[in-house]
């Protein structure tokens, strides 16, 4: 059996390997090695310029806006999002009423279909959920203010996305609502694995809802809860924010750098400014707050494994 594994083995990986190489260790490679030039991205001449870019950075005032912005992203948004799924997971598959003659731990009733509803954000295509959104922000016309208006609070009318003091958190709002579906789904399929001689012996110990969330689910679901947040903090810090700043908000970005965050500013060096040497030195910033977000994440949710 050992005869031929390691052939065996090189064979399968040399391709996947290859193709990863190619696509995204080169570029990486290439965008640290474009950052010392002062490439604008069209033409094909460019000369080097040493630390220029990096030194430009650390004095570009909207730069630190949105490396602030971004790590708001990376805090909150995960944080949010992960309570909430956990939240409505537990309720789902361990909050129901005991029913006569049958286990004493259970879901609530119509269960599967709570996880549908919670879920379907998640098939929309995120570009759909902010412009639904966006129509819905409107100080104007929006379903937010004139539910507001319905309810008689007519002098409570926001700006939301045109407030440069909220609008970030109105960009937020809409990344948690989009996102916790997914992980309602995730976190029950990782409970629903649980046996539940675990929930009947802490509730014969005298263990309310709150103790048995988080000295049994919690602890057993720890290591899906670490994968999540790094995830979700990757989600925040990439795609999904640049999606919902670019589509939602004026500018885009504002109003006056409020929402501006890393990767939708490294667009706009890149195909608006035409600026691609300093695009490329914002991006290796971004990557390095995304691995050390990551880093510590990991390093801060290092614990014993639990089996069961």
């Amino acid at each position: 059996m050992q005869h031929g594994k390691y052939r065996f083995i090189v064979g399968f990986l040399a391709v996947p390997l290859g193709l990863y190489a190619l696509f995204v260790i080169w570029p990486f490679i290439q965008s640290i090695y474009y950052s010392f030039t002062d490439w604008t991205g069209l033409s094909p001449e460019f000369k080097m310029v040493g630390f220029d870019n990096y030194s430009r950075m650390l004095d570009d005032d909207i730069f630190w806006k949105s490396l602030q912005h971004s790590v708001m992203f990376a805090l909150l948004v995960p944080l949010v999002t992960l309570s909430l799924a956990l939240f409505f997971s537990f309720m789902i598959n361990v909050g129901g009423r005991r029913r006569r003659g049958g286990p004493a731990i259970t879901g609530v009733r119509g269960s599967g279909f709570y996880k549908i509803v919670y879920f379907f954000p998640q098939v929309l295509s995120i570009a759909i959920v902010a412009l639904l959104f966006q129509f819905a922000y409107n100080p104007d016309s929006g379903a937010v203010n004139s539910l507001l208006r319905g309810i008689g609070l007519d002098s409570v009318q926001p700006l939301w996305l045109g407030d440069p003091d909220i609008a970030l958190w109105c960009v937020m709002a809409v990344l948690v609502w989009s996102t916790v579906g997914f992980f309602v789904v995730l976190f029950s399929a990782g409970m629903a694995s649980i046996p539940a001689e675990l929930y009947e012996a802490a509730l014969l110990d005298g263990a309310n809802r709150a103790t048995t969330f988080f000295k049994v689910t919690l602890p057993l679901l720890w290591d899906t809860v670490q994968s999540g947040w790094v995830y979700m903090g990757i989600l925040a810090l990439g795609a999904e924010s640049f999606a919902v700043v670019q589509i939602m908000t004026t500018g885009p970005g504002g109003p006056d750098y409020s929402t501006t965050v890393m990767v939708l500013y490294v667009y706009q060096k890149a195909f608006r400014d035409g600026q691609a040497a300093y695009a490329t030195t914002i991006g290796v910033a971004l990557l390095v707050v995304t691995l050390a977000f990551a880093a510590v994440v990991m390093r801060l949710g290092r614990r014993e494994r639990l089996e069961y």
